[in-house]
Formats: C-alpha cells, structure tokens, sequence
C-alpha cells in the first residue's frame, strides 16, 4: 500500500536539511585545507560535528512523522522505499568514489576488491552516515513500538535516552569500551546516536508541543546553546593544552561536553528553518531554501569529489597569500554550490534516481523561474525528491496555518 496521507508537509524542517549539509562541507573543507596544527580548527571541528547528530534526528523525525502508521502501509513497502533511497545511492557512490580513488593506488584486481568489499560495508569517508541510518531503518520498527508504549510520558522516555547517550560517550571518550566500541568505529555504530534517534521520533509525535515552545522560548534556547557552545570549546583548549589530564583526548570524535550543545544547535537550526520558509520572506530566499533541500542529499553524496578537486588544484596552498579562514570559506561555497549544480542536472536525466535519490524532474523546472511556477501553484509540479527519510506530500506548508497534530497513527 503506498504512502498517501493528508498530513502537511514540513517545509521548515525541509530547510533544516542545506543548513546541516552546508555543516558536513565545512567540517571536510576544514579538515583538508586549514592548518591542522590550529586550535581553532580543532575547536571548530568539535562543534561542526552536530551536523552528524542533526542528520540522524532529523532522519528520524521525519521518518517518524512520514510512517506514523506503519503496519497499514506495510513492512513490505516501508523497506522497499528505503532500499530505493538509501542503497542505491550508496552502492553507485561508493563505486563512484572507488574509481577515482583507484588510480595510484597500486591496489591489483583481488585486492581491489577486497577493498571495494570493506568501502561497501563500513562506508566510505563521508557515507557511513548512510551504514547508520540503515541500521536504524532495520530497528525502526522495535524503536517505535517502544516510543508507542511510552506515549503517555515521552520526555521521560527522552530524559533516560539521554542518559544512556551522556553514559555511552563517556565510557567510549575515556576508553572504558573495548575499541571496536568507540573512536572511528563508533562512528557506524547505531548505538552511538540512540538519544538523537529516539528524541527525533518523540518530537514527531509531539509536533505540535514542541513547535510551540520553541517559538515562544526561541532566544533562551539560543542563549542557552551560545553558553553550551563556550562551555564545549573551553573544555577543548584545557584539554588540547593538556591543562587538565583528565579531560581525555581533545580530538575524540565523540565528548560528552558537547551534546548539551548538540540540542541547542539542532533547536536553533530548526527555529532557522522556520525563519526561512516563514510567507513574509522574500519569494527567492523560499526558493533557495527549497532548492537547498530539494539538493540536500546529493551535496552530501557528491560533496568528496569537489574537495578532493580543489585539492588537486593545489587549492590549500591559497593559505600562503590569504588568511586559511577564507581559504577555508571560500572552498566550502565552491563544493556546495558546485554539488546544488550537479544535483539539479542529475535530477533531470535518467540517473536521478541512482545518484540522487529524486525522481526525475522537467527541465522546465530548472531555473528560479520554474520554481515560481510550482510556488504559486501554476503549471507543473515538479516530483518531490525520495530523499532519506520524508515520504513527501502534495499539501500546504504546515508553518501557513495553526499547527496541525502529528499524530502517531
């Protein structure tokens, strides 16, 4: 049975998606052309690696909010729509990449394949986000049968999932685990993201709740994440300074320090969402924030073969006539705007599907002007990307009217 509801669809959330994908091309950018050595590169990669967390939440939120009633639309098709956009694009770009990567490698038949065999089931570079939210696809089910039970307390459900998630990455940050249990391996591990996964789908149940006290206690939330933030990086340079030993290794993809700044940020950048898509924005800034969710996914796809280009180009050696922090920013809106251009032509030949997850879409709608067209409801709508984690709905914004309940099926 196919998926066709009449609940709203979340434009302000669909704008969360480019402000976190152009969080995942700073973090790359950073880590190939700023000065390793820098503590404020450190720093900054310390915070940049919310956009980790933020993809699961919003994944399941949405998720959540997309397959509320899950057992009438059926297992069967439920797995079949996430094999479509999530395994496909992953076998095609690992292959992608593991052809451009294969020359020079010195790697011969036997032992190419033997390397294709791990990209494929750990991940390469930036795609193990892909290994994790299937592992979630596979728990889907047994999660939100226990969110299900705990509807009638759902924050006490949230509370203790942060407290299992503030006791794993403390175990793993002062290496109690074993360490295929923390580190780079923890990083494709679904057991690392538990509280963002279960908070993603309480919130989806909670729409409403939440929507509102995000409104009214907007600027507390970003105060409250500004502080979380000086906290985080205070704790970096003490630790990075070896000022105090028992801070643990200040390069850990993983500090408890930071998932109090990890909330904050996910709720400021939903309060941004909201901003963005808000009916008093200029129309071009709604069109950008829908065509930096309708590319999303494929600047998160795409975005190692521009970084390794720049690279090629010798594009770190910039840093000897200008300051790395414009270096830096300079390459990170070459890659993004480089991935929006090859999103958007992809999407409109026969391999959309493969490599970006989209149905294929007119060329009509290419240009802003095309954009108008669909906005003002005029002429053809374009196909709605598959996407990670939304089963998109032809219906009005959900930010136009009063809120409308999430409701769970």
């Amino acid at each position: 049975m196919t998926q066709r509801s009449t609940k709203p669809r979340l434009d302000h959330v669909d704008a969360m998606r480019p402000v976190k994908q152009a969080g995942v091309v700073s973090t790359h950018t950073l880590l190939f052309f700023a000065p390793g050595a820098a503590i404020s590169v450190g720093g900054a990669l310390m915070l940049l690696h919310v956009t980790r967390e933020a993809f699961l939440f919003i994944s399941a939120c949405m998720l959540t909010y997309s397959y509320s009633d899950l057992q009438r639309i059926g297992y069967r098709y439920f797995y079949r729509r996430r094999f479509v956009s999530v395994a496909v694009p992953y076998v095609c770009w690992t292959l992608i990449y593991f052809a451009v990567s294969l020359p020079g490698s010195g790697l011969g038949a036997w032992s190419g394949l033997r390397h294709l065999g791990f990209l494929l089931g750990t991940g390469y570079y930036q795609l193990y986000y892909l290994v994790v939210i299937m592992q979630f696809y596979i728990l889907f089910p047994a999660l939100y049968w226990i969110v299900r039970r705990f509807a009638h307390r759902p924050w006490a459900l949230v509370a203790a999932a942060f407290a299992v998630q503030v006791l794993v990455v403390s175990l793993m940050h002062w290496h109690v685990l074993p360490p295929q249990m923390r580190g780079a391996s923890a990083t494709r591990e679904v057991t690392s993201y538990l509280f963002y996964l279960v908070a993603g789908m309480v919130v989806a149940l909670n729409l409403d709740a939440v929507h509102g006290w995000l409104l009214r206690n907007g600027w507390k939330v970003f105060g409250a994440t500004v502080i979380a933030a000086v906290v985080a990086e205070a704790w970096y340079g003490a630790a990075h300074g070896h000022l105090v030993s028992w801070l643990g290794n200040a390069t850990d993809p993983f500090q408890p320090v930071v998932i109090p700044f990890n909330v904050g940020a996910i709720a400021c950048v939903y309060l941004f969402g909201v901003w963005l898509v808000e009916k008093r924005r200029p129309r071009w800034i709604r069109a950008m924030a829908k065509s930096g969710s309708d590319n999303s996914y494929s600047v998160y796809l795409a975005q190692m073969l521009f970084v390794y280009a720049l690279s090629d180009l010798g594009w770190r050696s910039l840093d000897h006539v200008l300051p790395w922090p414009v270096v830096a920013a300079m390459a990170v809106a070459i890659v993004f705007l480089s991935c929006v251009l090859l999103s958007s032509v992809l999407a409109r030949t026969p391999l959309a599907l493969a490599l970006t997850g989209r149905r294929r879409e007119r060329w009509s709608t290419w240009l802003p002007r095309g954009w108008r067209r669909s906005e003002d409801g005029e002429g053809n709508t374009s196909a709605s990307p598959i996407d990670l984690d939304l089963e998109r709905v032809p219906a009005a914004s959900w930010t136009d009217a009063a809120p409308v309940a999430a409701r769970g099926g």
